[in-house]
């Protein structure tokens, strides 16, 4: 069964069992507060119940607008920044073919980003590529307001309607917003766009598995049928108010661990695919738990190759860290290291070997010497890598997020340290408020 797994053997070594145990009993009070829905920020809740609530014909109706859009397309543009973004991101990027953009003939459009940053190269590149293929436009935001973005699609609008004229840029953009205001909302109305609803009651770092993040990966071919069983299946166990709940372990243990001292976890996978995960998780839990001088700083690494970039911080450096693994137990492709007649380079000791094999001793490998160097080790396993387990890895995450937010008295949902720099750069740019 394609159930999310976490192991703690390599983290109970550093905390008391009294320590433990008070961390489960504080996650399981979180647990009961976030699903009765009486803790801060309880208004933005909707996400918890999202994989049993979406429906049949919404799924349908995203399919159809995403298969509209693929017609004869070759780039789509998805405009938005923070979890209008990442979500959609981390999927796309973990279930395609690592060299999609190289290969002739596919079956579904290039989605590409804009809107996450503000840089004039990257905005001027994209605009070159998109004078030369044929292209579309997700624009996605609650308000329609934020400087990134907004930034991103006046100028993919513009040329959008310069290049086809107004009628084609009705069915070459789609609007993800507000359902009812907001000043995207207002555009989207008055040019004649399809829109998705953004839930009112669904935070941007939670909306992975509503239109925002559904739409980009359904234009990409992604199985979004297979992502939201998954996220219901996992929905069953991450709600369970007992200790075998896997969003309960790690929100436990990474608390336990916290209060011993281990202020940074390393979210670290041996998967190059999981890359944009980990950008989707550092959002989600940094968001979430940084403040009041209070939360876990997540920070995340690529193994093997930051192995030998800051192997040696974690191996040696100072003892504020804690480590949580991303392992897939089965990849999708076999392919065995062979045997050289000169064995030049010392490998035919591998001959006959698979490649995963020697990923997983490195994984085995890091993991024992990072705990015998004193980085306490939560590992997450992940039977495959495909829609269905990902649906249920996510989903995993953002409960066990809500969790540890609440154990650290803080309110998961709101983010106001945000405006602080918009602030500063608005009054910098001269905006008038």
């Amino acid at each position: 069964m394609n159930r999310i797994h976490i192991d703690l053997t390599g983290a109970e070594r550093f905390v008391s069992a009294y320590e433990l145990e008070e961390g489960y009993a504080g996650a399981l009070d979180a647990l009961k507060v976030l699903m009765d829905g009486s803790g801060a920020g309880n208004d933005f809740l909707g996400w918890l119940r999202i994989p049993q609530l979406v429906t049949a014909e919404e799924i349908s109706r995203l399919k159809e607008v995403a298969d509209d859009l693929a017609a004869g397309i070759d780039v789509v543009v998805v405009v938005g920044i923070g979890g209008s973004y990442l979500g959609a991101k981390a999927v796309i990027e973990a279930l395609s073919h690592s060299f999609n953009a190289l290969l002739p003939n596919r079956n579904h459009p290039l989605v590409l980003f804009a809107g996450q940053n503000i840089g004039e190269d990257y905005l001027s590149e994209l605009m070159e590529l998109m004078h030369v293929r044929s292209c579309a436009c997700v624009v996605i935001s609650k308000s329609g307001t934020t400087t990134e973005p907004a930034i991103a699609f006046r100028l993919i609008k513009k040329h959008i309607e310069e290049k086809y004229g107004k009628k084609e840029a009705q069915r070459r953009i789609v609007a993800i917003t507000d359902p009812s205001k907001g000043a995207l909302r207002k555009v989207a109305h008055r040019e004649g766009y399809r829109t998705f609803g953004i839930p009112d009651d669904v935070g941007g770092r939670f909306s992975v598995l509503t239109p925002v993040g559904l739409l980009p990966m359904a234009i990409a071919g992604i199985d979004i049928e297979a992502l939201m069983e998954g996220a219901r299946m996992q929905l069953e166990q991450s709600l369970t108010p007992a200790a075998v709940n896997p969003s309960v372990q790690y929100a436990a243990m990474r608390n336990a661990l916290y209060r011993s001292g281990k202020a940074v976890e390393l979210l670290a996978n041996f998967h190059p695919k999981l890359h944009f995960v980990t950008e989707w998780w550092k959002q989600l839990y940094g968001e979430s738990e940084g403040k009041e001088g209070r939360g876990i700083f997540p920070a995340g690494v690529d193994f093997t190759t930051d192995l030998h970039s800051l192997g040696q911080y974690i191996q040696d450096g100072q003892r504020i860290l804690m480590e949580t693994v991303l392992s897939v137990m089965q990849p999708d492709r076999t392919l065995r290291i062979e045997t050289e007649a000169d064995d030049a380079d010392g490998l035919n000791y591998l001959a006959g070997r698979r490649v995963d094999e020697c990923n997983k001793m490195a994984e085995l490998g890091a993991r024992k010497a990072h705990i015998d160097g004193g980085v306490p080790n939560i590992r997450i396993e992940i039977p495959r890598l495909d829609a269905h387990c990902l649906g249920a890895l996510l989903y995993f995450f953002e409960v066990a997020c809500g969790i540890s937010g609440y154990m650290l008295g803080v309110n998961p949902f709101d983010q106001p340290g945000v405006e602080a720099y918009k602030r500063e750069m608005f009054a910098l740019l001269g905006k008038s408020v």
